[in-house]
């Protein structure tokens, strides 16, 4: 008899928090679920190639760093990171035009945790903050856990418009842009010099911070680098750099670096007390002996000449693999390429019909915080060889003419 009294007394727990209820899966992760299948070529996901990592140098940096200071590499940091490694992320982004000193970097579990960390500290509930249209996708996930009202910036083949997003802050009134100048991910597209300093002007006429995210700014194939927003006047003092090791030295090491003004690193490093109290040791000090013993340089250049075949050949298959009238960009680096489909096709409902001739994209619709473009498509170019993104093109091809006929 007590138990039942018991069971009949039971209440539910609590429901979710309303930001879990309301923020969805990345479908960037759904589709690299279903497509895992080691037959199915797939421009789905933005995953480096994972034979050109310096499997030997990270290797080596590890055993060194164990065999020299294991008590130090095992042990609980500060929560701002290895000094050696960020000393020697500063003197990279110094040599690369952008002066900065160890003490104006935080180290962060990935970037991701980077963007995470920004919205901890500047967003409360109800804030606006401006993306381009459309946006990485973890972003919007991010924004919307910390309860922003995400406001569209549109762009257009140069990348974001300076002269929507001064017309959109001055009736927003945002406290954050959030931007991915190079080689954005999704659509690959580069933002001009004369559109960052216009976007510096802008965010210091209308008093909002600047999250400048840049993954994937040396993996340029061609062209001059372009000098990074933070580096504008009216920029300096209300930037936030993201940088990431994931692309030029491997993702499993979840690092990436925070470049940040002063009020705001002191901020961000309370928030990392918080969530983490530190980036994993060992992996840090790991990184540093690479950083101090091999050649990143070298290592990226291998990288940037395989990127850049497999771009061509991606570039070059995509006039026989999509409908007559489609559309595409070529990126001069990154991972991406943005594709429309002609008028009429809906590349959310093509993909179930794409993944069962073992081939895989990412819909573009997913990307944008304003009207989805339902015919646009994400497709990466760095995950498989020449050969098989050739014979993966060929696939999605015969998926599409099919499709077509039958619809």
């Amino acid at each position: 008899m007590p138990d039942a009294i018991l069971t009949d007394a039971r209440t539910p727990a609590p429901e979710l928090a309303a930001r879990a209820a309301r923020t969805g899966s990345s479908p960037v992760r759904d589709i690299l679920a279903l497509t895992a299948r080691p037959e199915v070529i797939s421009f789905a996901g933005g995953l480096p190639a994972p034979e050109l990592f310096d499997v030997a140098g990270i290797a080596d940096a590890f055993r060194q760093v164990l065999a020299e200071q294991p008590q130090r590499a095992l042990q609980y940091s500060t929560s701002e990171g290895d000094p050696a490694l960020r000393t020697a992320v500063a003197a990279r982004y110094s040599a690369r035009g952008l002066p900065t000193d160890a003490a104006d970097l935080l180290v962060t579990t990935g970037s991701q945790q980077g963007l995470s960390l920004l919205a901890t500290t500047l967003l409360e509930p109800g804030d606006v903050v401006l993306v381009e249209d459309p946006c990485y996708l973890a972003a919007l996930q991010i924004f919307s856990l910390a309860g922003a009202r995400v406001v569209p910036v549109p762009t257009d083949d140069d990348g974001l418009d300076p002269a929507a997003l001064d017309e959109i802050a001055a009736r927003e009134r945002p406290k954050l842009l959030y931007v991915i100048p190079t080689f954005q991910n999704p659509t690959g597209r580069t933002l001009p010099a004369e559109r960052r300093a216009a976007v510096a002007e802008v965010a210091a006429r209308r008093g909002l911070w600047i999250a400048e995210d840049d993954p994937y700014g040396e993996l340029r194939f061609e062209g001059e680098p372009m000098p990074w927003v933070a580096s504008f006047p009216g920029a300096e003092d209300r930037t936030a750099l993201l940088g990431s090791f994931s692309k030029v030295m491997a993702p499993g090491l979840r690092l990436g670096t925070l470049r940040l003004p002063a009020g705001l690193r002191r901020a961000c490093v309370i928030a990392k007390q918080a969530a983490d109290l530190h980036t994993s040791t060992v992996d840090q000090a790991a990184a540093a002996r690479y950083l101090a013993d091999a050649d990143l340089d070298a290592h990226l250049a291998r990288v940037r000449g395989a990127y850049q075949e497999r771009r061509d050949a991606l570039v070059d298959g995509l006039a026989a693999a999509l409908p007559e009238g489609s559309r595409w960009n070529r990126p001069a680096g990154g991972m991406f390429v943005w594709a429309t489909l002609r008028e009429g096709y809906d590349a959310t409902a093509l993909l179930p019909e794409v993944v069962r001739h073992d081939v895989a994209y990412v819909p573009g619709a997913p990307f944008f915080a304003g009207t989805p473009d339902a015919t646009a498509v994400r497709l990466s170019f760095v995950t498989h060889s020449p050969e098989e993104i050739r014979e993966g093109l060929g696939r999605l091809r015969t998926a599409l003419e099919g499709a077509h006929r039958n619809g």
